[in-house]
């Protein structure tokens, strides 16, 4: 088994939200997933100062690609903790205080936050500083309706295209969802990503890939938000079986169908808990 103890959780309490009555999601009171085992599940991992060696990253948001720069490191440990609310709607980001905490230094952190406000995770206000962006509930049904098209879209072309290695993972991940206890939480939402992340490789497509990436990883932020409200898991479970089924039978109609399902799902349950 690999060795992991240079990664530890990121020292220091966590940031806290709440919602304003605009319906925005800013800092201020107790994180809405709490405390307990699936917090500390989610605390972002950073590598040690004193270990000189480079290896492997490991992040609640599953990364899709190697760790090849400081910058890029830098990003994916930042991006981890405004995903997972550690640092919270509205917070401001003190980038001195992240240099420290990641053991990076100015530079990776700027093109870091540089790279995370094109992607509206964070936002720099003239004169003021740089914040983590709101989370906007009137913004969550925009989002939907670009993820019901790109997402409906992609899971159509990842059964066109789908290769004998591609439907044989589909196959794996069809097993796990049998077997995955529903009320875990924090397995089912990375088996979610995995899900998600296989079918946008399917497509073959790498600039839809981008965009799905992006738009994914701004619905898991809004995840977060509802994880102890009772967000429904098991309607999601099944989705993603007959998602995995119509594409590995290469029925690109209905594994359009069940995707647009899944994401138009997505919302309405949002909606209800928060």
């Amino acid at each position: 088994m690999q060795d992991r103890d240079p990664f530890l959780p990121i020292d220091g309490p966590r940031s806290e939200c709440y919602r304003a009555a605009d319906g925005r999601y800013i800092a201020g009171v107790r994180p809405i997933y709490g405390e307990g085992k699936l917090s500390s599940e989610l605390t972002t991992a950073r590598r040690l100062r004193q270990s000189g060696e480079e290896g492997p990253l490991h992040t609640v948001v599953l990364q899709s690609a190697s760790v090849r720069s400081q910058g890029e490191r830098a990003y994916l440990l930042i991006r981890d903790q405004i995903v997972t609310l550690k640092l919270a709607p509205g917070s401001v980001i003190a980038e001195a205080g992240l240099r420290q905490e990641l053991g990076l230094g100015r530079t990776p952190i700027r093109e870091a936050l540089q790279r995370l406000a094109h992607e509206n995770l964070v936002t720099f206000v003239p004169h003021r500083g740089t914040f983590v962006s709101d989370i906007n509930l009137t913004d969550l049904h925009r989002l939907t309706e670009v993820r019901t098209e790109l997402e409906g879209y992609a899971a159509r072309l990842a059964a066109e295209r789908a290769t004998a290695p591609d439907r044989a993972q589909m196959q794996v991940l069809i097993t796990e969802l049998g077997t995955i206890d529903e009320s875990d939480v924090y397995s089912l939402m990375r088996l979610d990503q995995r899900i998600h992340r296989l079918v946008y490789q399917a497509t073959r497509n790498a600039f839809l890939q981008a965009m799905l990436e992006e738009s994914f990883n701004l619905s898991l932020r809004i995840w977060f938000l509802g994880l102890d409200r009772g967000v429904r898991l098991k309607e999601a479970v099944e989705e993603h079986r007959q998602l995995l089924d119509a594409i590995v039978s290469r029925d690109p109609q209905k594994a359009e169908s069940v995707m647009r399902q899944h994401v138009a799902g997505f919302e309405h349950a949002i909606r209800k808990v928060l």
